[in-house]
């Protein structure tokens, strides 16, 4: 019988994040890349133990796992060997020499894909984010997660619910484009009612996130004949989203109150805007200048989008009613997600819109995604249902009001920042002003070097100045005791590339 040496097996650090998924992951992979035939027998557990320096429990429980799933089996009197039935054997198939379709060197000759993709836009503004941003000591990344201010307990225990008998069975069933009706009832009896908005099912739709819910509304409202407005500075992927729509678009510069409808170009047909918290200033509309947006929307013929993306965290005072709450003529279609007050690899987000557009948009999305995945639907169903979200909120607020104190406090021993803009309800960040002469995008670089993390700000502008001296400081996921260190960093840094 042959055996595999224990020496062929490594622990797959980057596969999974505990010991015995890195070492099921090894075991897997050799059997597959290897193509170690049936019957080879493996390393002992003991070997094995000490060739990685795990113990040998670690290996025996990794064994008795791959044995359930179909890769190994046990020997009559001891030790393990791989199973004939291991699944999903990989085959290698014989390509010719540099052939198209080979996956090595060679690969995609004979094919300009430059001509097959040339109607693709260039994605010109795109927020970049390190992979490893919690590294940082000082990670002044807006959107970003603290996870010490979630419950994890009370996830888990939504995902068990989720994920039982019950559920299972109906949610593991093809949808047909429907969605999880125990999220859209809350939806429409607790979320949009705290931003005065009254909706039936049939004007709600979930989403992969605001952006898909942003993708779907341009995807069907944006036309080369029609003209389309967004806020300068504003949100890069409305203006990324809009640029592949093929519509004309005119970048409209915001003052202190956000968008000012009078200063609307003539011919406007849509209007992207982010009333409550503008992106990335944080000024908000006052109601006057909301309503008169929707006057001239009437009197104009026009539609808008509100990404009304951050309301839960006006913990300074009560946010102003979103523009979706005061519209009475049914041309505001309302975009929310639950992705930046809980987590943002959570995906989930929903539109609010007149049912015959939100059918339109699930007929889109139906041929997309069919729709979002059913038992992640349920699960935030459950998270919010059962109360767990309302308490999240809660400390999550006072989390962020404290964090806000202290950057306003560090501000103002700054020498070489100026603030400008942040939201007055509250929210997670504050735009900032280094110098005129330092461009953010070079101190970003600098800061680096001492584990400082910021936002450039030209990424917010179609046509940024050149220095652009304007930065986004998130303050969600850094630990408040580190904020007055790390903004005395940015504020020294700014001041050696002001001179």
């Amino acid at each position: 019988m042959n055996r595999l040496a224990a020496e062929a097996v490594f622990l797959d650090r980057g596969a999974a994040p505990t010991l015995q998924g890195q070492l099921a992951a090894g075991l897997v992979r050799v059997i597959l890349d290897n193509r170690v035939p049936a019957g080879t027998r493996l390393p002992s557990s003991r070997s094995l133990a000490q060739h990685l320096g795990v113990s040998r429990l670690t290996v025996t429980l990794v064994y008795q796992e791959l044995m359930a799933r179909g890769f190994v089996e046990g020997l009559a009197r001891s030790g393990y060997r791989v199973s004939a039935s291991v699944p999903h054997r990989r085959l290698v198939q014989p390509w010719p020499q540099g052939a198209a379709g080979n996956a090595g060197q060679g690969a995609g000759q004979g094919v300009d894909w430059s001509a097959w993709i040339a109607r693709e836009a260039e994605s010109r503004r795109v927020i970049r984010k390190p992979a490893n941003w919690a590294d940082y000591l000082y990670p002044f990344i807006f959107g970003q997660p603290d996870p010490l201010l979630f419950d994890h307990a009370a996830w888990r225990d939504c995902v068990m619910k989720a994920t039982g008998r019950r559920d299972f069975n109906q949610l593991a069933a093809d949808q047909f484009g429907r969605d999880d009706p125990m999220l859209v009832d809350y939806i429409c009896s607790h979320s949009l009612p705290r931003r005065g908005i009254a909706a039936s099912p049939d004007q709600v739709l979930i989403t992969l996130g605001a952006q898909n819910a942003l993708y779907l509304a341009i995807g069907l409202l944006a036309r080369p004949d029609r003209l389309a407005v967004m806020e300068e500075p504003g949100y890069p992927d409305f203006a990324e989203t809009l640029r592949r729509s093929d519509c004309p678009v005119h970048f409209q510069p915001t003052d202190g109150h956000g968008l000012d409808p009078e200063t609307l170009p003539p011919g406007t047909a849509l209007v992207m805007v982010t009333p409550s918290h503008h992106i990335p200033t944080g000024a908000t509309m006052p109601l006057a200048r909301r309503r008169a947006l929707l006057d001239k929307a009437a009197r104009d013929d026009f539609l808008m989008i509100e990404d009304d993306y951050d309301f839960e965290m006006s913990y300074l005072a009560p946010p102003e009613p979103s523009l979706k709450s005061l519209d009475a003529g049914g041309r505001v279609i309302y975009v929310g997600s639950f992705s930046k007050s809980l987590f943002p690899g959570l995906r989930i987000g929903y539109m609010v819109g007149p049912a015959p557009f939100i059918a339109a948009a699930r007929r889109l999305r139906s041929s997309m995604l069919r729709h979002p995945p059913s038992h992640l639907q349920r699960i935030t169903a459950y998270f919010l249902a059962l109360g767990h979200y309302d308490a999240h909120i809660v400390r999550l607020r006072h989390a962020l009001s404290d964090r806000r104190a202290a950057v306003m406090a560090a501000l103002q021993s700054a020498r070489h920042l100026t603030l400008a803009g942040a939201a007055r309800s509250g929210g997670s960040s504050v735009w900032l002003s280094a110098p005129a002469a330092v461009d953010s995008g070079r101190l970003a670089e600098a800061l680096r070097s001492e584990s400082v993390l910021i936002e450039p700000g030209a990424v917010f502008f179609e046509a940024p100045s050149v220095p652009c001296p304007f930065f986004r400081l998130g303050y969600g996921s850094i630990p408040p005791e580190r904020i007055a260190a790390g903004i005395a960093l940015i504020d020294a840094a700014a001041g050696r590339l002001a001179h």
